[in-house]
């Protein structure tokens, strides 16, 4: 048993950070991240540098750790390659964005990097200040894990809006139901903490939904994309003659 509980943590450690790599090569070999919603970068970067507060006041096991350390540098690369290759129809380029601050949506990576060192050193005072309450750890862990629970929300509404899941790999969505449904069993067998539980049930929930649009929309190109080939070839013929 004792192998076996190792080969579950090693895992439940390098299994995550994994799933978005075929996302990443897909991504590289069109040189388009359509389809793909960046907001999954921006949520599982907050969540898991918050998890890593939340491990200094409430020491879960090692395996979950290392997770969180993998999944930052994994979406630090994937975030690159999504801003590299971003849509032509994203809200930067069209030169403007609804959200407050252009939460999200700016134009270039250092001011992403720019806000995660913020984020970081917030969290870093914050814990030297309340570090030793029981109520702001709990709340670092709620937070975490409430947020990754959310993971795959941004995905959900990007789908339902494109009424396809062109560009989203269906190898990240196995990876996320199979991932999920593992973990939450781990959590269970492991006694890992009540956030990592209930959070885990809730991601689940929001993972099946995608399949189920998976199932309805297909992975058909949307209507902006094929416009968008369209407009190339018209130019491009008009070019030849």
């Amino acid at each position: 048993m004792s192998w076996i509980s190792i080969a579950a943590s090693v895992g439940m450690a390098v299994g995550p950070p994994l799933v978005y790599a075929d996302q990443a090569l897909s991504i590289i070999r069109k040189k388009d991240s359509t389809g793909f919603s960046r907001d999954v970068c921006a949520i599982l970067l907050i969540a898991n540098i918050t998890r890593c507060f939340f491990w200094l006041g409430n020491h879960f096991e090692l395996a979950l750790l290392v997770q969180s350390v993998l999944m930052i540098l994994a979406q630090l690369a994937l975030l690159y390659i999504c801003i590299i290759y971003r849509p032509r129809i994203s809200p930067e380029l069209l030169g403007g964005s609804n959200r407050p601050l252009s939460f999200w949506q700016w134009p270039t990576y250092t001011q992403y990097m720019e806000f995660l060192a913020g984020l970081i050193l917030c969290q870093a005072i914050l814990f030297l200040i309340f570090g030793r309450s029981k109520m702001f750890v709990s709340t670092l862990g709620f937070i975490a894990l409430g947020l990754e629970s959310t993971l795959p929300i941004p995905q959900l509404i990007s789908n339902y809006r494109q009424r396809s899941l062109y560009g989203f790999r269906m190898s990240t969505l196995i990876g996320w139901a199979g991932g999920d449904s593992f973990k939450t069993v781990y959590f269970f067998l492991q006694n890992s903490p009540l956030q990592f539980k209930v959070c885990a049930i809730f991601q689940l929930s929001i993972d099946f939904a995608i399949v189920i649009q998976r199932l309805i929309y297909g992975n058909s190109p949307p209507a902006t994309v094929l416009h968008n080939d369209d407009d190339e070839l018209e130019e491009a013929l008009a070019l030849a003659a």
